[in-house]
């Protein structure tokens, strides 16, 4: 009997090392079938692993921003799935997104079909949001099995040539910077974490490595050096602009549908006139608004604020213009709702400082406009409730259905999707809940972080109901 277990103790040892321990051993050692180090002089990478992270994500973008560094996020699934805002803020601001599996478990303890799986699962979300196909993979803890080994086809296997323990709190910040200085120099692949929550991480290290990295970047600066890309640093990723991307994903229209849609957007530009629109970022046009005096049932909005018939509101409207090509260009309904939603957030503050800054609109009450929008705009600040029947109600029902089937790309095959939630409501925002929410940016995480809550459904239409009543007043 004791002969026999120590036999079968001796097969597992062996079919655990060829199926484990020796890939492993032979990628780290001499780098066979991985990429871990580059040739560059003057450029190195940065890559972060286990996010994204919704406190610690958006303050290393914004410092990658500042430094006009480019990194690569290798992202664990279940965390970019709770936060793609931040998988397409990524992509946006230029960063390569790779895959790290759906969760943070090594692969020695994975069937190849489930490591197969995780890798799917994430690299799906990636595409969702960003429209591409990620082939860029790192197994949690950089260990790998044998049919990792030998499957390069399909991905690319990035390593690392240099790692600080910035997982441990107890390294501190000094001993990071000092360690991370020490390896700063053309062709590195640093090994970080933008996220402390994997099993042996502390949940304050990100603090530390965020400071760490702060001197790191001015110091590459003084001596000229870069952070690139891992597929930059390989010397074959070609980085593709917003525009080459837009133009790769734009749906070809038919020759008639291009007509009605040329028509459509000139009477969006005589309305605009008509009613003197004025636009709150000209510099990217979605959010347009004038003057009026509300008439209709009165309408109970947060913090007690009531909006009643003959009070001076805000009207909103979306540029129908940009709204399609928004539909038009997008790889997705999620990639469309996150990128309108990511608009939305940038404009209301622009719209705010207009507001305040011009005496003849003091005496607005709210915001106003009726929508098609089913969810969502509650977390923005705005109140929900449905239009009274009426001519009015069924006028703009038709009308918005209609600009729907011009300016949606699938045209009026969306109006039979879900077309019980095709039904104009009325939003309003207190001029109070705008001044004061939207006067400064620092609402903008949180406010993004519940938007996309309750977008996480992929079937998820904001385009459904953007419009905000380009329809003759009453």
């Amino acid at each position: 009997m004791t002969s026999l277990l120590h036999s079968l103790l001796m097969w597992a040892l062996y079919i655990s090392s060829f199926y484990a321990f020796i890939p492993s051993l032979i990628s780290r050692l001499f780098g066979f079938r991985v990429f871990r180090r580059g040739k560059s002089e003057t450029e190195f990478a940065l890559t972060f692993d286990d996010g994204p992270d919704p406190v610690y994500t958006p303050r290393l973008l914004q410092l990658l921003r500042q430094y006009d560094a480019k990194a690569t996020f290798f992202v664990v699934g279940e965390h970019a799935a709770h936060h793609r805002d931040l998988i397409q803020r990524m992509h946006e601001e230029g960063h390569l997104i790779g895959i790290h599996n759906y969760i943070h478990k090594t692969n020695w303890l994975m069937r190849p079909r489930t490591v197969r799986k995780q890798i799917q699962q994430t690299g799906q979300i990636i595409y969702e949001v960003t429209g591409v196909k990620s082939c860029y993979y790192r197994p949690p803890w950089g260990i790998m099995n044998l049919f990792d080994f030998f499957s390069k086809k399909d991905r690319k296997i990035i390593l690392w040539s240099s790692m600080f323990e910035d997982w441990k709190s107890r390294v501190g910040v000094q001993k990071l910077t000092e360690r991370m200085l020490k390896e700063l120099r053309g062709g590195e692949v640093m090994l970080l974490h933008d996220r402390g929550t994997t099993l042996g991480a502390d949940a304050q290290a990100p603090e530390h490595m965020l400071e760490a990295l702060k001197v790191v970047l001015q110091e590459a600066d003084r001596r000229g050096l870069h952070s690139v890309r891992v597929d930059t640093l390989m010397g074959g990723g070609i980085i593709m602009s917003e525009s080459q991307e837009n133009n790769q994903s734009q749906v070809q229209l038919s020759f008639w549908k291009r007509g009605i849609v040329a028509l459509w957007l000139l009477w969006e530009n005589v309305f605009h006139w008509m009613y003197h629109l004025r636009t709150a970022s000209p510099e990217d046009p979605l959010l347009h608004y004038r003057p009026r005096v509300y008439h209709g049932a009165m309408v109970e909005m947060t913090n007690g604020h009531v909006m009643q018939n003959g009070d001076q509101v805000i009207e909103l409207h979306f540029d129908n213009k940009k709204l399609f090509e928004l539909g038009m260009t997008s790889r997705s309904s999620m990639h469309l709702a996150i990128r309108m939603i990511r608009a939305i957030e940038q404009q209301l503050p622009d719209l705010a400082r207009q507001i305040a800054s011009d005496p003849k609109l003091s005496s607005a009450k709210a915001l106003y406009g009726v929508s098609m929008i089913n969810r969502g705009p509650e977390k923005f600040g705005f109140t929900v409730r449905d239009l009274p029947p009426g001519p009015f109600s069924a006028a703009s029902k038709i009308y918005l259905k209609l600009l729907l089937s011009v300016i949606h790309p699938a045209g009026t095959k969306r109006l039979k999707q879900r077309s019980e939630q095709l039904v104009p409501k009325v939003i309003a925002m207190s001029m109070e809940h705008l001044l004061q929410h939207y006067g400064t940016r620092s609402f903008a995480a949180a406010t993004i972080e519940q938007v996309h809550t309750t977008l996480k459904e992929p079937q998820q239409d904001l385009l459904s109901g953007a419009e905000l009543r380009n329809v003759p007043p009453m």
